[in-house]
């Protein structure tokens, strides 16, 4: 267990870049330096990642560590890869506390959050490319970014994401022949017998109880909404953003909020680490129970869920409802994003010419310099702090 959690600890360490970058590290590590998993095993895995809501990279993380050491072997790994970056966040979180009336350090938050718009635009544009291939699926995502622009609210997202994984069963179903079809009812009734309930119905029974249990304790509250929010998040760790900011709007002042999302992208680990700096503030008066509540409980969908289709991901996605769901869960997922890129990430960081110039500029050099984003966090924040000196 040792050597699961050393060799996670140091990738949680050095892994910058996001979701891509960290499978990318975890291919170099588990599959062509220790020879954990093969090729084939290593893609398998991957896949379902992409398949299932949650944290895509933490999730594969997740499973390489049960696949050697089964469930101890995923909590040390998961174990591993997220505490650098949750006492980072901790860190961080304390020392903006502090913070707050120095004009430099504000003007370095403000670079951050300009660098937010440029990550969440470099999102959107790689998640349209991926998820938004037809007619239909680009609707969906437009459709979603109007209603959401229009009627923001948590209830307007669920109701925009249930119906396009209706609008998907219905539209975006491949077509099969009779022999493909038999085959998939066989399938339906062997996945029927082989996933794993236990975890399906924790997952299940928390998602559908714990909005009626929030009026026990805010520490029930707190759990109950960032568990919502990482049951929904399709798509990669950005999602995370709209969902979260929805949930708590009225508890977190918009700027602390941004000011989060401007953080996370400046520590290694995942994206969902970001729920630990929100959960910080949530709790005011136990604030580090709050991060690490708000923590377990964004992680948590993503890992029940995975363990209830760890062994049988396959069966599962040649299910073609249940695929064409997705389908128009993930063009959905895009338009909620697009409508967060403009409500709060650009409405609150770019004012004048000068904050959309240096956010066109880092556009060009994320996307065509390919600057790492360790050194897009360096100049961001250095540009923050040249223009509170020059204006």
């Amino acid at each position: 267990m040792w050597e699961i959690f050393k060799t996670f600890f140091i990738l949680g360490c050095i892994s910058f870049g996001g979701p891509a970058a960290h499978i990318g590290y975890f291919r170099s590590t588990f599959v062509q330096r220790l020879a954990w998993l093969n090729e084939k095993q290593y893609a398998d895995i991957v896949a379902l990642s992409q398949f299932l809501p949650g944290p895509g990279s933490s999730q594969v993380g997740f499973a390489v560590g049960y696949h050697r050491a089964g469930l101890a072997g995923a909590l040390f790994a998961f174990l591993g890869f997220t505490l650098p970056s949750i006492a980072l966040m901790l860190l961080l979180v304390v020392t903006t506390a502090q913070l707050t009336d120095n004009s430099l350090f504000l003007s370095v938050i403000h670079g951050l959050k300009l660098l937010a718009v440029v990550v969440v635009f470099d999102a959107v544009l790689g998640m349209y490319k991926n998820f938004c291939k037809d007619n239909v699926r680009i609707f969906l995502c437009l459709l979603t970014a109007c209603v959401l622009l229009i009627w923001p609210g948590i209830f307007s997202q669920l109701l925009v994401l249930i119906g396009a994984a209706t609008i998907g069963v219905l539209l975006l179903k491949e077509k099969h022949n009779d022999v493909v079809d038999k085959q998939t009812s066989i399938l339906s009734k062997e996945l029927v017998n082989s996933i794993n309930y236990v975890p399906l119905t924790v997952f299940l029974l928390l998602l559908f109880s714990l909005p009626f249990l929030t009026h026990i304790s805010p520490i029930v509250q707190t759990f109950s909404d960032f568990f919502q929010a990482g049951s929904l998040v399709f798509g990669g760790g950005h999602v995370v953003l709209p969902l979260l900011e929805n949930i708590v709007s009225g508890q977190i002042a918009p700027d602390q909020f941004l000011t989060g999302y401007a953080i996370a992208q400046a520590v290694p680990g995942p994206m969902f680490t970001f729920a630990t700096y929100i959960g910080y503030f949530i709790l005011p008066n136990t604030p580090i129970l709050g991060a690490l509540i708000a923590t377990v409980a964004v992680f948590l969908p993503g890992f029940l869920l995975l363990l209830s289709c760890l062994k049988n991901w396959k069966k599962l996605s040649a299910l073609p409802n249940l695929a064409a769901a997705i389908n128009g869960v993930n063009a959905a997922v895009v338009g909620l994003l697009i409508s967060a890129l403009y409500q709060p990430v650009f409405s609150s960081a770019v004012f004048n010419g000068v904050d959309m110039a240096t956010v066109l500029v880092g556009v060009y050099l994320l996307k065509c310099k390919q600057l790492p984003i360790v050194a897009l966090v360096a100049l961001f924040a250095l540009a923050g702090g040249a223009f509170s000196l020059l204006y």
